[in-house]
């Protein structure tokens, strides 16, 4: 298997850093008062996040075979997170057309 580049790292951390970041601010968003359906939202991210770092850990074992169960779990916690964030956009989607 092929080691990694820099800048590849580069993007895979610095992803993986601002989607912990932008879970964080749409939590915080959900604190206010008319917004408290965007914990769902910053909820639904958290499934996408954990296939992201199955697929970091795999990197950082230089992509052994041995863990390979960890690209199918990486797919699997990317369904997941696409359709729980799918539900939560069209929930609030849903919601705000009740409040206008």
């Amino acid at each position: 298997m092929h080691e990694l580049s820099f800048g590849t790292w580069l993007i895979h951390i610095s992803s993986v850093i601002e989607w912990i970041y932008a879970i964080f601010i749409i939590y915080k968003i959900s604190t206010y008062k008319n917004y408290n359906l965007y914990f769902w939202l910053s909820l639904a991210m958290v499934p996408n996040l954990i296939g992201a770092m199955c697929a970091i850990t795999w990197h950082i074992y230089d992509n052994q075979d041995a863990l390979y169960g960890l690209v199918t779990l990486q797919g699997i916690f990317t369904f997941i997170g696409n359709s729980t964030l799918a539900l939560a956009s069209f929930i609030i989607f849903k919601k705000k057309e009740t409040y206008e």
